[in-house]
């Protein structure tokens, strides 16, 4: 492309500060340098990773930064030694990287990779520590490694899933995070098994993508649980059979699970990010061989329950994106959807440019939406 080993000057909402709207502005997007890829962001959505990181335990080293993980786009330009990728390829960027080579990625076992961002002493700030961005002088640090509120970006090629190109960019976006966490727990690392019987903690995005994950590992009774009764009919749509409310009931969630079960559910994933509900998703296993998967994120608080619990046999584990080994896994779930079998149509409840990127944060903020796209430039 025309652009090739240029500085690109292109939109994107920064966020100069914590708790503050974000701010379009114009940014300079520097070439990719040795094994770096530089995106034109086609499509990206908000996630409640960015609402956390803008909105609630931050530091002020932390920004200014450009937010955005959930995305997907076409390489505009490759860096030195990069071979795998070329412009044009239809791409979705990785908030965790797969290098293929270290232990991690040699194990079938973890996701994990000694090359991750996360893996690093920059955690408190969630980016590395040099970005290929800068606004007004100053360094914008890439959110996460990706940074995809803007038009274009660069990431490492390690971080980088090359998709199948008839994929419509402004769905398969949501597999770069949210869908692919909550089905990939369900699948991958809580196994879910045939005539099983399964609770979901939380009805949001990776709450519904986790059901679904449920249903299609052949689960027989699959109990949604969240304090919003409006959310049990969309549950329904990805394979729910049952809904309870906590606030319908004085007794702990737990027991009213086990009493609906014989005992309670053979898995349970909590998909909120709150520990008390961590802890009651848990509880509500079968004692034996019941597994409860962490998945909702904090970072906040310590999480709890008696020894008892874990000495009756349950196995209390948690989830980083789904288990996918993102290069591998993300082109594997693309395919899911082009045959039909993941549903992702089903998660968008808004569509708008990403010029209107604060009112979505705020639809987020609210409740009011599953998942909205916001579309950054043509495929």
């Amino acid at each position: 492309m025309a652009t090739a080993g240029k500085v690109i000057r292109c939109k994107a909402a920064v966020a100069w500060e914590p708790n503050k709207p974000l701010v379009m502005e114009e940014i300079e997007v520097a070439p990719p340098e040795a094994n770096e890829v530089r995106i034109k962001i086609v499509a990206t959505s908000v996630c409640h990773t960015d609402l956390h990181h803008l909105l609630e335990n931050m530091p002020k080293e932390g920004f200014p930064t450009v937010l955005g993980h959930e995305a997907a786009g076409i390489v505009e330009s490759v860096g030195p030694g990069v071979t795998e990728y070329q412009p044009g390829d239809k791409v979705v960027p990785l908030f965790i990287r797969q290098c293929r080579n270290c232990h991690f990625c040699k194990n079938p076992k973890t996701n994990q990779c000694v090359d991750a961002w996360a893996a690093t002493s920059r955690y408190n700030v969630m980016a590395p520590p040099t970005s290929r961005f800068t606004c007004k002088g100053k360094e914008i640090l890439q959110f996460t490694g990706t940074s995809t509120f803007a038009e274009y970006t660069v990431v490492h090629e390690t971080a980088v899933a090359k998709i199948d190109p008839a994929a419509p960019l402004d769905k398969v976006c949501l597999l770069a995070c949210g869908v692919s966490t909550g089905y990939g727990a369900a699948v991958n690392t809580a196994k879910v098994e045939p005539g099983s019987t399964c609770a979901v903690f939380g009805l949001g995005a990776v709450g519904l993508a986790a059901v679904m994950g449920c249903r299609n590992a052949g689960a027989k009774k699959i109990i949604a649980v969240d304090t919003n009764p409006d959310k049990f009919e969309k549950a329904k749509v990805f394979g729910a059979t049952d809904f309870v409310n906590p606030k319908d009931h004085d007794k702990p969630i737990s027991q009213v699970l086990m009493g609906m079960t014989g005992g309670g559910v053979d898995f349970s994933l909590e998909c909120v990010g709150n520990v008390e509900v961590m802890r009651s998703a848990f509880e509500s296993c079968i004692a034996g061989y019941g597994v409860s998967v962490v998945v909702g994120f904090t970072d906040l608080h310590d999480v709890c329950t008696r020894p008892v619990q874990l000495i009756s046999g349950k196995t209390w584990t948690g989830s980083g994106f789904g288990g996918f080994k993102g290069r591998d896994g993300i082109p594997m779930m693309v395919k899911a959807y082009l045959d039909k079998k993941v549903m992702l149509d089903e998660f968008i409840t808004h569509t708008m440019p990403l010029e209107r990127v604060n009112e979505a944060i705020q639809l987020m903020r609210d409740g009011k939406c599953i998942r909205t796209v916001l579309t950054v430039a043509q495929e």
